[in-house]
């Protein structure tokens, strides 16, 4: 627990960009109409692989007695496996909407 208000404590200035951005991206994410939120969805597949592969950098880069490092970084991995498949479910089934019954 020590280390965390640490990191935080020392990462201040990231620490109010982080809180921002999370922000930012719910004004602009409620403001988007609902036809436009499965294809968008599609789009962001991509950028949940960035943070999978990003994550994996970082748990690798750790140091691997910094249990908290390696924890944050299971976590990212799982949420953006979780995030990709998703998404490619949920594009799956609007690709099958505009498909002709025989």
């Amino acid at each position: 627990m020590n280390e965390w208000i640490e990191f935080i404590s020392n990462n201040l200035e990231i620490t109010y960009i982080l809180i921002l951005a999370i922000f930012v991206g719910v004004e602009v994410i409620k403001h988007i109409p609902a036809v436009l939120h499965t294809p968008l969805m599609s789009g962001a597949n991509a950028l949940s692989g960035v943070v999978v592969v990003g994550a994996i950098l970082v748990m690798l880069h750790s140091d691997p007695k910094n249990y908290f490092a390696l924890t944050l970084g299971f976590i990212a991995v799982v949420l953006g496996i979780l995030n990709v498949v998703g998404g490619f479910t949920v594009t799956g089934r609007m690709l099958k909407m505009f498909k002709k019954k025989n």
